[in-house]
């Protein structure tokens, strides 16, 4: 049997714990809120300690959990074993005092809420040390209100609520709505935060992009927040508060997982997940994610498990409870069903020989590339913002079959084909892994053999989807990283795409349009001035 005292022991005698151990003793009738008995002894204790003492009590009237707060708190600890899902509440309701007579706080009404308890309440100490008041809350299935009903006040003798029935009733409520958000079991659904110090604007069109990828990953986005802050909270991103509130939210929605449009740190992941019971990813790990499900070729695997693997070496020092949701599923392919007892020595060695096999892939791809060059084919690689249309304008242009979808990332592996203009010049045309705004640095590294690619070219196509909001933003991502990548000196052609979707004639940017060529990548004919300059590009 646990034994085990939470909280804050420390000042209380010997005695006096010994006594408060003795709560795992009792058992409570399932009718019951809890037994008469336990619940004056536990008033006498606290009274006695001048402290709240709480108990988190399982559904079969077993206490679970005994903790020692403070005068006017406790904290609940982490609850192995009891994970509120979508669609359920904890399975375990929480009895504690109150050193004064004092409805349900903040922080009661909030560890309600965050943690889905089956039920809460709050036992008021008298002046004399008896029992007094009782105030008990449950939650509300009901999205459109406050998440929780506080009940009217009661007493010592009324705690024959038929307790397990109305928790029951309440989960079948919440299931019944959990399956109204999710007709398919298997998608995740998610609640995306975000704060900024720079204009809002700029933190909204990250979250669309944001969306884009959660769609991608098939996730169902439920909901979405961005604070603006004079600093980002180095603890909980948008401040303890601040998350409480959108936890709440998301929870009321039945989110499965939240999704942080930024990369979290190592003390920011361990705080977060230490504060909500629901899967926690961010940015950088859905991007590993996609990039995971797409990889398709032996270098393009190895790439991302490196990547992965690089990713989760810093945060290893989190407890278990966050690396529990931080693996498995989303964010947790490929090396990804990574188990919570993975050590640093055994991901350094796994790290040692991906880099290893990439090396090795990598002298393969220097062997052809040299045959490359005694070819002497000038080599033109096509580059640009993820869903740009780079496969589509290369299966256009050569007649292939390249791999091409609506969706972010839809290619990761790089392609070369061959392609002879009207004046019969052949050249090699390459297609590479899509960009994006603040391209995780792990993956930038893992794919450095695969952009090495883009060294050897005599030309690259900057392919830009016009039709696109934020194509400029788009624009200038790709520009930085072929700087980053020391690229920017290679002569570059600007390939405007999918002008079908918009009016050329009320188009703002045109002074924009006239440094490169329009193109619709699925239209054969539109191609042919793209054609004629890179051949003229070619034969300078």
């Amino acid at each position: 049997m646990n034994k085990n005292l939470y909280g804050n022991t420390s000042g209380l005698k010997n005695t006096q714990i010994k006594r408060i151990e003795t709560l795992y003793t009792f058992n409570t009738p399932p009718e019951y809120i809890i037994d008469p008995e336990p619940a004056r002894i536990l008033v006498e204790l606290s009274y006695d300690i001048r402290r709240q003492i709480g108990l988190l009590i399982d559904r079969n009237g077993k206490i679970i959990y005994v903790i020692v707060g403070e005068p006017n708190r406790i904290v609940i600890p982490v609850t192995l074993g009891y994970m509120a899902i979508p669609g359920r509440l904890k399975g375990l309701r929480l009895v504690h005092t109150h050193l004064k007579d004092e409805p349900l706080t903040r922080d009661d009404l909030t560890d309600l809420a965050l943690l889905r308890l089956d039920y809460i309440s709050a036992f008021c100490i008298t002046s004399d040390g008896n029992p007094g008041t009782v105030y008990s809350g449950h939650i509300l299935p009901d999205e459109d209100s406050d998440p929780y009903q506080v009940l009217e006040p009661s007493s010592i003798y009324d705690l024959n609520i038929d307790c397990l029935a109305q928790i029951l009733a309440l989960e079948s409520e919440l299931t019944r709505k959990n399956s109204l958000y999710r007709p398919d079991s298997g998608t995740e659904t998610a609640f995306l935060i975000n704060a900024t110090t720079f204009d809002p604007k700029e933190a909204y069109d990250s979250i669309e992009e944001l969306k884009e990828l959660c769609k991608t990953s098939r996730i169902n986005v439920i909901g979405t927040a961005v604070q603006k802050r004079k600093n980002i909270d180095p603890k909980f991103v948008v401040g303890k508060g601040k998350l409480s509130s959108l936890i709440i939210q998301a929870i009321q929605k039945y989110a499965t997982m939240l999704v942080f449009d930024r990369e979290l740190s190592a003390s920011q992941i361990r705080s977060i997940t230490d504060f909500v019971e629901m899967k926690v990813i961010d940015r950088t790990q859905l991007i590993l994610d996609i990039f995971a499900k797409q990889a398709k070729s032996r270098e393009g695997k190895y790439q991302v498990e490196l990547a992965q693997m690089e990713y989760l070496l810093p945060r290893l020092i989190t407890k278990n409870t966050a690396m529990s949701r931080l693996t498995g599923g989303i964010g947790g392919r490929g090396p990804g069903e990574t188990k919570l007892e993975i050590n640093r020595r055994r991901v350094n060695e796994k790290i040692n020989q991906l880099k290893k096999e990439i090396l090795k892939i990598r002298k393969q791809r220097h062997q052809q590339k040299s045959r490359r060059k005694r070819k002497d084919l000038p080599i033109i690689s096509i580059v640009g913002y993820t869903n740009a249309g780079k496969s589509t304008l290369l299966n256009t242009l050569t007649q292939s079959n390249i791999i091409t979808a609506n969706r972010l990332f839809a290619t990761l592996d790089p392609s070369s084909r061959r392609l002879r203009f009207p004046r019969d010049t052949e050249v090699i045309i390459t297609d590479t892994v899509g960009f994006i705004k603040n391209l995780p640095k792990e993956l930038m590294e893992a794919f450095h053999a695969t952009l090495d690619e883009l060294s050897d070219a005599d030309i690259i196509l900057h392919v830009i989807d016009i039709s696109n909001p934020r194509y400029r933003q788009q624009k200038e991502s790709v520009e930085k990283i072929l700087k980053d990548l020391k690229l920017d000196t290679i002569p570059t052609l600007f390939v405007f795409n999918k002008i079908d979707r918009i009016d050329l004639k009320s188009f703002e940017d045109n002074w924009l349009l006239n440094q490169g060529v329009l193109v619709s990548a699925t239209q054969k004919q539109t191609l042919i001035p793209l054609v004629e300059k890179l051949e003229s590009m070619v034969s300078i």
